[in-house]
């Protein structure tokens, strides 16, 4: 492959459906005391015998090749992305992100609205579904953000805007540090800006801040297991990963709310489950546990954030220290992790305004 932007399908062999259905059919199921230990038994159970008996792949695939995919090189590197033009040719365009366990598929639901205002560039993560598996090593936040500034120049978009949810929302502010000059703003769901350790920093906290604080505190002693293990190990977990599909849905779903539907979910996982990137995609977590210390100086490229309820909590004052140029902060009561799929019009009605507030100012 070379630097060549090269249409794509989705067409994952009937064999590798046969496979996988006969691994769900003698699959084995861990014993269990309750589910204070984990993803329950119970959950794991149902949402395989769905994947087994109900869910529809094929269905899922021809949905998902309603939309234009490429497929390009960057960097030695197979990167995968939806792109889809807005009927508006000055449209800003935008490129979003997603993050694990998630995939695309995160933003399907508003590909629509706001293609109506904008050009969309929705790739998948190196190492992730069909832009992986890596072949080697690297691919963490920073290198993954100068790669999608290659791809937006390669498409011919001098100036854009960054979009990203989770993973991407570590991703797309670097999009601003790296193409300062092209990337116009940045919207995330996440700010993942923490304390630096000095006493300082918890004076005065207001209760809307403690309560935040209290929120990640109770989430990496509850919950914090896939990033340290994802951090130091990754290799040790994928073999179970890339050999059992019943267990990568189970180490997958811990980070899937339970109000998503079961499709969603299930086309999330079996994306990685069918490509067979699994390992590759939780390797992100290590590149990035082993990367320089980040610039100390903060960004500057202006950045809004729009957080659910339910969700990370950021924390404005921790915010603006790696943030000089935060011009929105709102929070909405819903749409949880996976807002652009629970609550797209919400959703895509923050990217809309914020994104229409900066190209007015």
């Amino acid at each position: 492959m070379s630097s060549d932007i090269i249409p794509f399908r989705i067409e994952i062999p009937q064999a590798d459906l046969d496979d996988l259905q006969t691994r769900l059919d003698i699959a084995r199921f861990t014993d269990e005391v309750s589910d204070a230990y984990g993803v329950s038994v119970a959950r794991v159970r149902r949402l395989a015998e769905y994947w087994r008996d109900g869910y529809d792949w094929r269905a899922w695939e021809s949905r998902l090749n309603v939309h234009p995919q490429f497929v390009t090189e960057i960097d030695g590197q197979r990167i995968h992305f939806v792109h889809v033009r807005s009927a508006d040719p000055d449209a800003l365009p935008l490129i979003l992100t997603h993050g694990w366990p998630g995939t695309f598929v995160e933003f399907l639901d508003v590909i629509e609205p706001l293609s109506k205002d904008f050009h969309l560039v929705i790739p998948s993560l190196p190492g992730f579904a069909f832009s992986g598996p890596t072949s080697e090593g690297g691919w963490g936040t920073v290198r993954t953000a100068r790669a999608w500034a290659e791809l937006m120049a390669r498409l011919g978009y001098e100036r854009y805007g960054a979009v990203g949810n989770d993973g991407g929302s570590m991703v797309s502010p670097e999009i601003g540090r790296t193409a300062t000059s092209n990337v116009v703003g940045v919207h995330v769901t996440q700010i993942f800006s923490f304390p630096s350790g000095d006493p300082a920093d918890f004076v005065d906290m207001t209760e809307e801040e403690q309560a935040a604080m209290e929120v990640l505190q109770r989430f990496w002693e509850e919950m914090g297991a896939f990033n340290t293990l994802h951090s130091q190990q990754p290799q040790t977990l994928a073999h179970a990963l890339a050999d059992s599909p019943v267990g990568l849905l189970g180490w997958q779903i811990q980070l899937f709310d339970l109000e998503l539907d079961d499709d969603f979910v299930l086309t999330n996982v079996a994306l990685y489950w069918l490509t067979g990137t699994a390992g590759s995609a939780i390797r992100f977590y290590y590149e990035d546990a082993k990367a320089p210390a980040p610039p100390a100086e903060p960004t500057t490229t202006p950045i809004g954030l729009a957080s659910a309820k339910g969700d990370f909590q950021s924390i404005r004052r921790f915010a603006e220290r790696d943030h000089k140029n935060i011009v929105q902060w709102h929070m909405y009561e819903s749409g949880g992790h996976y807002a652009a799929h629970l609550a797209p019009e919400v959703y895509a009605g923050d990217v809309r305004a914020f994104f229409t507030r900066l190209l007015q100012d």
